[in-house]
Order: structure tokens, then sequence, then C-alpha cells
């Protein structure tokens, strides 16, 4: 895997999610959702891998996870993300909603259509969504 390939997956994930939720399949649109925002912040960590570097373990250990805060820890934006959550109130509310989103998800029954419809806000809003602050990082 390559940061290319972890872009590639992030605009599938959207992709399939968006046909499952115009099909009110609301489970499989929130879990792949989340795995887009997972790439995003996959491909964000691979930009800053640098070539014939032999990485740290404790730093694979924790970025072959799902938890997009830890994720979000090691991708270095940390000071970015902080700033930009000071400057925009709207992608603090979002990346709020975004942030609990788990692996786990893929086992839950009932995800209602305003959740999805919330959390698919907060990942693709186009000007303060967490994918559209991704994108600019990747």
């Amino acid at each position: 895997m390559n940061r290319s390939d972890f872009q590639k997956l992030t605009e599938l994930r959207v992709r399939e999610a968006k046909t499952l939720l115009e099909n009110n399949c609301f489970e499989g649109a929130y879990y792949l959702l989340g795995y887009a925002v997972e790439c995003a912040l996959k491909a964000c960590i691979a930009k800053q891998t640098k070539r014939y570097d032999f990485p740290d373990k404790d730093f694979v250990n924790n970025i072959y996870t799902h938890d997009v805060t830890k994720l979000l820890q090691s991708s270095g934006l940390g000071q970015l993300h902080r700033q930009e959550i000071k400057n925009d109130a709207t992608f603090e509310l979002n990346w709020a909603i975004v942030k609990d989103w788990n692996e786990k998800k893929r086992y839950s029954i009932g995800v209602t259509e305003k959740e999805v419809k919330d959390f698919h806000s907060a990942v693709l809003t186009r000007t303060n969504g967490v994918l559209a602050w991704l994108r600019k990082q990747w």
C-alpha cells in the first residue's frame, strides 16, 4: 500500500457509501464513510514516510489501527488540526461527529437515517468537512 492507494480507496469508499445511502442501507453507508476517513488519514501518514527510512516500531504499531483519533496523532497533523478547530467551529463540530467512528460499526444494527446523514455531512461537506480538510493535507 502507498499514499496513492489510500487516496484511491478513500474515493472508492465514498462512492460506495453514497450508493448505499441512496438505497437506504444506512449501516453500510456509515461504516464505509468511516473507512474513507481512515484511508485519508493513512494517506496523510504515508506522505510523511521518507524513502529508505526504517520506521520506529511504536510508530508502526500505532498506525496499524482503525482508530481515527490515533491515526490523526500519528499523521503529524496535530498542530494543523488544532488550528483548524480553533478557526472553524463547523469543522470542530464535524470532527466531533467523525472522531467516534470505529471499525466495530460493521456490527451495528439500527443506524438511523439521521445519524448517517449527519455523519455523511460531517465527512463530506465541501468547505469544512473532515475529508475536505484531509484532502488538502495528503
